[in-house]
């Protein structure tokens, strides 16, 4: 029993929870106030695709007697065959059944439909496969026939990770979605519902929370409230999250309060807290001030922030909690090739945010007004290295995904080196700006720190329109950047966009040269197109006369308002360019199609790019960017060497000399030089180690040099054995 009582409705991420509850969870645990949290998406997900549910799913669709697809019918005719290995199939994709993919990767095992006509391909698209995702991949595809089955037969609205999400895009009328609300439960609502009233039975809530991200939660969500509010009107219901910040900023449709008491906006701390106060949940009186909540009051929607009280500091509002989730239970799938994609749906991960908000907060296309991207507030790295502790030790997982907007350089530096001193075995991977500061040696102490991957926006790849945007960034930049991860073995995913304002059709075709240089030159591994969205909070959708867009309306709905319709002033089809994007990038991303010409992604005529054919490869060469600041941290991230000593003679000239052995997991680097400028060196290493000390300035390391050994630093500092010990571990940051 507990007095508040945290849902995510269906449907999110079916390999890991998403952050919200958890992160909420975390800081009603530091005010001791009981709850309880439930993802329903994972939990509906086990219950349909399992032994009963797929027996009560095929049964109903049987006695529906339908005029069905070909497809839908050899699905039927397998039920069987479906309900007889559905169990185990989960359980491998649960990491319980490993051994199971020596059979999934049998003909003979999972019966197949639709899905896997492309199975002849997938050799080509994953190479050298080991057997587990091989496996793991196939399984996917066999979930995805019975998921085209439930959405053929059974409930049209379905989807693994959304649900009537049509009805949650730009919903600007609540219209369509009262009405569905007031029609019967579907087939997926039915199970959802069935499993929300044994959890409403068991917590005992007085308050339920339910956090709505993305559209394709939002029918879901309603129907949860919906079903509280008929069954179990004492309880108050309120909504906050990722939808209502962006979607229901000027909500004016009091129906919606039929569902719901109370809407919050932006960080869900200090309004929730308040909220409990209100209703009478806590010791204070009921009644009093809210935070950015609206509410109905006669009978007409009130948006509440009289509350003078700021909100919580990111050092205050406590560690994500995941308890109560079913950890063990989410399940891994490999959908598609994308690599980066693949680790959105592979794996679990705890999610982290290093900072608030962005340090950037400039991107014309992007949400810059809204309190969750423009306030910034980084947390510290000794703090984000606690609750990494401590969230390893609440799940037993110690993969981290940080879900920032744009991940801070320094704070990842200063997170990479907390976590070496700590020794702690992670691995994590963040989204990022591809801005200047992430220099070869920065990467090499990420990678070192346990960083696998990190995705950024290249946008679009033309420096003209990357100043329109103001990313800050150049695409030559963004080449040395990517090549610099790259070449550190950490995987790099680009955000490219077509159709922004003003984009002429040349544009299109040369970003798209620089993207197949990009791969060619094997610094990008990973990307996905997507077309231009204005919306209401953006640079552009505020001012889209200096864009040169026109807004199709400019009637406030009375329910969602964010994305805005709108007409380029360029009058070109940008949709057109859809299919031959993703098509090249297909390819591309697999190391092939290079020396096709760009007309051959596309079925209608396209200018010749204007971009030199060595125009990334020219830019990989110059360095200019990256040269050593004396305000550059140097760091050491190896270990302690074997020190020997012995004597170097020459032409009768004999003086002492020092030999370092320094060992890593892979091999031994070994350097000799002068007994003192050895003997300086290790006492160096020992103070600026990753491990026990701390960075020094390359001012200070030389000043150091200067004062103890001699005052020619710049001939040590190049010599071929510090060049070498700069391989083995010696960082300049």
């Amino acid at each position: 029993m507990s007095d508040v009582f945290l849902i995510t409705p269906p449907f999110t991420q079916l390999n890991t929870p998403y952050p919200a509850t958890a992160y909420l969870k975390g800081f009603l645990k530091t005010k001791h106030i009981s709850c309880f949290q439930a993802d329903l998406g994972i939990e509906v997900i086990l219950e349909l695709f399992s032994g009963r549910g797929l027996t009560e799913l095929f049964a109903q669709i049987k006695r529906s007697h339908g005029n069905f697809s070909d497809n839908a019918r050899r699905i039927i005719a397998l039920s069987d065959d479906y309900v007889s290995v559905i169990d185990s199939v989960i359980q491998f994709l649960q990491g319980k059944n490993p051994t199971l993919a020596l059979q999934i990767c049998q003909d003979d095992f999972l019966p197949e439909a639709s899905r896997f006509s492309q199975l002849e391909e997938l050799d080509w698209a994953f190479g050298a496969m080991g057997t587990q995702d091989k496996a793991k991949h196939l399984a996917t595809l066999f979930l995805e026939d019975i998921s085209d089955l439930i959405v053929e037969c059974a409930d049209g609205n379905f989807g693994f990770s959304r649900y009537a999400e049509r009805l949650g895009r730009s919903a600007n009328s609540f219209d369509e979605l009262y009405e569905e609300l007031g029609g019967p439960l579907s087939y997926i609502d039915a199970v959802s519902i069935r499993i929300l009233e044994q959890r409403i039975a068991t917590v005992k809530p007085k308050m339920v929370l339910i956090s709505v991200p993305f559209p394709g939660n939002l029918f879901s969500a309603f129907r949860c409230a919906q079903w509280i509010k008929q069954h179990h009107p004492e309880i108050k219901i309120s909504m906050g999250g990722g939808f209502p910040n962006t979607e229901l900023r000027s909500l004016s449709d009091a129906r919606v309060f039929e569902f719901f008491d109370f809407i919050t906006l932006d960080d869900g701390e200090l309004p929730v807290e308040l909220l409990l106060d209100y209703i009478g949940l806590t010791e204070k009186p009921a009644g009093g001030e809210l935070k950015r909540t609206f509410l109905r009051e006669n009978d007409k929607v009130a948006y509440r922030n009289d509350s003078l009280r700021h909100d919580y500091k990111q050092h205050q509002v406590g560690t994500p909690d995941y308890s109560d989730l079913m950890l063990d239970r989410y399940i891994s799938v490999i959908e598609i090739v994308n690599p980066m994609h693949r680790m959105w749906s592979d794996g679990r991960w705890n999610k982290l945010t290093m900072a608030h908000g962005c340090y950037w907060g400039k991107c014309t296309f992007c949400d810059i007004s809204l309190d969750y991207i423009k306030i910034y507030e980084p947390v510290a790295a000794t703090l984000l290295c606690d609750r990494m502790e401590e969230l390893i030790l609440q799940t037993g997982q110690n993969g981290f995904h940080f879900v920032d907007e744009a991940a801070p350089p320094a704070l990842m530096r200063a997170l990479a080196l907390e976590i070496l001193k700590r020794k702690l075995t992670v691995t994590w991977w963040t989204n990022i700006r591809f801005e200047k500061s992430f220099t070869y040696d920065l990467a090499r102490l990420l990678k070192a720190s346990g960083c696998i991957a990190v995705s950024g926006g290249l946008e679009v790849a033309s420096d003209r329109l990357l100043q329109l945007i103001d990313k800050g960034v150049t695409v030559e930049q963004v080449a040395k950047v990517t090549r610099n991860f790259t070449e550190n073995g950490i995987l790099v995913h680009a955000y490219l966009m077509y159709g922004y304002p003003t984009q002429t059709v040349q544009e299109t075709v040369d970003s798209l040269e620089m993207v197949r240089q990009l791969f060619e030159a094997g610094v990008l591994q990973s990307g996905f197109w997507h077309q231009f969205a204005m919306t209401t909070h953006s640079p552009v959708g505020m001012e889209p006369q200096k864009f040169g867009v026109v807004v199709e309306s400019d009637i406030v709905g009375s329910f969602a308002n964010n994305d805005v319709a709108f007409t380029d002033t360029t009058g070109i089809d940008h949709e057109k360019f859809s299919f031959g994007l993703r098509k090249s990038l297909f390819n591309y991303m697999h190391g092939i199609c290079f020396d096709y010409e760009l007309q051959d992604w596309f079925d209608f005529k396209i200018p010749k790019t204007k971009i030199r054919p060595d125009f990334i490869q020219m830019a990989l060469r110059d360095d200019s960017d990256f040269q050593t600041k004396p305000t550059s941290k140097i760091v050491w991230t190896g270990k302690r060497p074997v020190v020997s000593a012995f004597t170097k003679s020459k032409k009768g000239n004999s003086w002492p000399m020092l030999s370092l052995e320094f060992h890593d997991r892979r091999s031994v680097t070994t350097v000799q030089m002068g007994e003192k400028e050895g003997e300086w060196l290790l006492g160096l290493l020992e103070n600026i180690s990753a491990a026990t000390g701390k960075p020094m300035t390359f001012a200070q390391v030389k000043s150091g040099y200067e004062s103890t050994v001699a005052d020619d630093f710049e001939l040590f500092w190049f010599s071929k054995p510090m060049e070498k010990l700069k391989e083995a571990g010696l960082l300049v940051l």
